[in-house]
């Protein structure tokens, strides 16, 4: 806890003795007026620097060392304030890894991330889904000891985050009660205007409660299943608001480690934000997971859905907010306040959310970038440069540049040694341990998880020579582990449909230019990359009708054969839209190792790494197609020497800025070709 923060609770400790002692301050200022500013990070994904581990090198786009900057002007500016943290806070970086998995913290060691949040003193938390992906015992550890759950050690006292989390929909089945309080109630004074224009302070107890998505049950299966068990955010708030305000709560603050869908509520939705803000007794909600931003200032803004106004910053009347992610932003919802005599009510309506960037746009079109805080690189100095060190461990060398510029239209550079690796250890597995599958094919699918949906830079992007940790744990960037899963030969046409929405339908009769990609995530197109499979993408076809002449060894795939397909827990528990067997029923193998340490071992084991041998093999492309005017695309800036190394004579060059301020080129495909 803060000396800041300490300091607050003793001045409201301080202002409530004295209503006790009979003062009638606190009836006399009714009608007094204040604003509190609350501030939010979310998805930090360990970002405390800013730095890519993977480039070895700073990169100014992103970083909490920069949103600390935007906390301390927000400080200034607002008199009463309280800075939350919405989850996904300790994984994400190379540092994150080293810290959990290769030379794992003590006990008594803060975590790198939380150290550094200590410097800004945060009021409270949650916990995202990424809070579960290093199991149970390190969860334990680092939020300092206490949770009651099977093959943990309860009663071990650490050096913890720091600040108090709360985790309302997230149950320990060897207790029944929520693995982490559900909420706390925070004790602070508010410096308030007095109905005669002169300042007041007033006691104000500020509810915080926090959800974290229901889809950590699939994601971290290997885990959690049979320890914890979750509950609908909905439910959850529905129980445990009231007991909020019945503890004297003024205002409820929601930190909702999800976002917004408009699908249908149910107790398992991974955003359930438009139904949670409906439950009353919430007067500002801070979302995130998404990585999206509310309110979205842009043209056509995301989240385009009934109750969601951009303008007032509110879901269904509801203040709120959603920071981007990797500290990129500072959500801050000013909420207006006042003073009833007792207690503060909120005006809603002269409430308003904002998001405040470290990065943006001057008059001139120029970036302009918040300057780092000082006081955050040293307090992790040390750390930072045994994670440096770390990923500079030689493992072999590359001929070719490995990338996933444009994995889009059909260059396998960074994928097929990923898809390679995961075959090679599923395969030997079945073999050694699971006889009864080893007369199946083993195959795998893997995607371009950086596709530059963070811009221009957001792109799996290796150089020809030595090959690092860092540069596997590019090619792999996720901290999953290897699934198989059995599937037969109309499973694997299915799944290919589904990856295949990354394309939006083109209609050739048009002659304006068309987007060839979609919303459809790029960590969601699943391909093949072998000679074993071929088949096409037809994008002038619906979603659904896409996947032409799909061949296994040269003849149409048979519907009824089985195939053993090689992929990450992911997609293999949460992957129903795909195909059903994707719900966790088709696993044959759960495997303990992460896919990113499978690619690591298999290029220790192969360490001459090359185009021919490792980044050539296209088991699909477009189907053939006329198109009236121009297919476009997005990708790194003037890149086409890599499209036209994988052997796309189809790309060309159309704008070296594409106009997006994302730092991407505008490319065409030639699907006639």
């Amino acid at each position: 806890m803060s000396r800041r923060v300490a300091a607050l609770g003793m001045v409201a400790l301080a202002a409530s003795l004295a209503a006790c002692g009979g003062s009638d301050d606190s009836n006399s200022n009714a009608g007094a007026t204040a604003t509190l500013a609350v501030l939010e990070t979310t998805d930090l994904h360990f970002n405390v620097r800013s730095y890519d581990y993977f480039k070895l090198a700073e990169d100014k786009s992103y970083g909490f060392e920069r949103t600390a900057t935007l906390v301390r002007a927000a400080r200034k500016e607002f008199a009463n304030t309280l800075l939350v943290d919405n989850g996904d806070t300790i994984q994400g970086t190379a540092l994150a890894d080293y810290e959990a998995t290769i030379n794992p913290i003590g006990c008594t060691q803060q975590l790198s991330m939380y150290k550094a949040m200590g410097a800004l003193g945060f009021d409270a938390g949650t916990l995202g889904n990424h809070e579960f992906n290093y199991g149970l015992p390190f969860l334990n550890q680092v939020l300092g000891g206490g949770l009651e759950v099977d093959g943990v050690d309860a009663g071990k006292k650490c050096a913890g985050a720091g600040f108090p989390m709360v985790l309302a929909n997230v149950t320990s089945n060897k207790t029944n009660k929520p693995l982490v309080q559900p909420y706390t109630v925070l004790e602070r004074t508010m410096v308030a205007k007095g109905a005669d224009g002169k300042e007041v302070k007033l006691p104000i107890k500020i509810g915080v409660i926090g959800f974290t998505t229901p889809g950590i049950m699939s994601w971290d299966k290997r885990y959690l299943e049979g320890k914890v068990t979750t509950q609908g955010a909905v439910e959850t708030a529905n129980k445990y608001v009231p007991e909020l305000r019945a503890k004297g709560a003024d205002i409820v603050i929601a930190l909702l480690h999800g976002g917004m869908d408009s699908a249908a509520y149910s107790p398992t939705m991974e955003n359930p934000g438009l139904y949670l803000s409906k439950v009353a007794g919430i007067d500002a909600m801070v979302m995130g997971h998404q990585h999206g931003v509310f309110p979205d200032t842009a043209v056509t803004p995301s989240f385009n859905m009934p109750g969601v106004d951009h303008k007032a910053g509110t879901v269904n009347g509801v203040p709120a907010v959603m920071a981007s992610s990797w500290g990129k932003s500072l959500g801050v919802v000013q909420l207006a306040l006042q003073w009833d005599g007792a207690k503060w009510v909120v005006n809603k309506s002269a409430s308003k959310s904002e998001l405040r960037n470290t990065q943006s746009k001057n008059a001139a079109g120029a970036t302009v970038t918040v300057e780092a805080d000082p006081a955050i690189a040293p307090l992790i100095e040390t750390q930072h440069q045994a994670a440096i060190q770390y990923v500079k461990t030689p493992i072999g060398q590359t001929d070719f540049r490995m990338s996933t510029l444009f994995a889009d239209v059909g260059d396998p550079g960074a994928i097929q040694i990923v898809n390679q690796a995961q075959q090679a250890y599923v395969a030997a597995y079945l073999k050694a341990s699971l006889p009864q599958y080893a007369q199946l094919p083993v195959l795998s699918v893997s995607a371009p998880f950086k596709s530059g949906f963070q811009g221009g830079a957001d792109y799996t992007d290796v150089a020809v020579g030595p090959l690092a940790i860092n540069n596997a744990a590019d090619l792999y960037l996720y901290p999953n582990t290897v699934y198989a899963v059995k599937v037969n030969g109309g499973d694997i046409k299915n799944w290919l449909e589904a990856a295949a929405k990354r394309f939006n339908q083109i209609d050739p009769a048009k002659t304006t230019e068309q987007q060839l990609i979609s919303t459809f995530p790029g960590y969601n197109f699943d391909m093949f990359t072998t000679a074993d499979v071929q088949y096409e993408i037809d994008v002038t076809q619906p979603v659904g009708s896409r996947i032409k002449n799909l061949t296994y060894l040269g003849k149409p795939i048979d519907v009824a054969q089985e195939f053993v397909i090689a992929t990450n827990n992911y997609r293999a528990t949460s992957g129903k839209s795909f195909i059903d067997k994707l719900d966790g029923s088709g696993t044959i193998w759960a495997s303990p190792d992460a896919n990113r340490d499978v690619v690591i071992d298999y290029i220790r084991k192969n360490p001459a790494v090359t185009r021919v041998a490792n980044g050539a093999a296209k088991s699909w492309r477009f189907a053939k197609a006329t198109v009236a005017g121009p297919v476009v695309f997005s990708s790194g800036a003037n890149a086409l020497s890599v499209a036209q190394a994988g052997g796309l004579a189809n790309v060309s060059l159309l704008a070296a800025d594409d106009g997006s301020g994302k730092g991407t080129s505008k490319y065409a495909i030639d699907l006639s070709k």
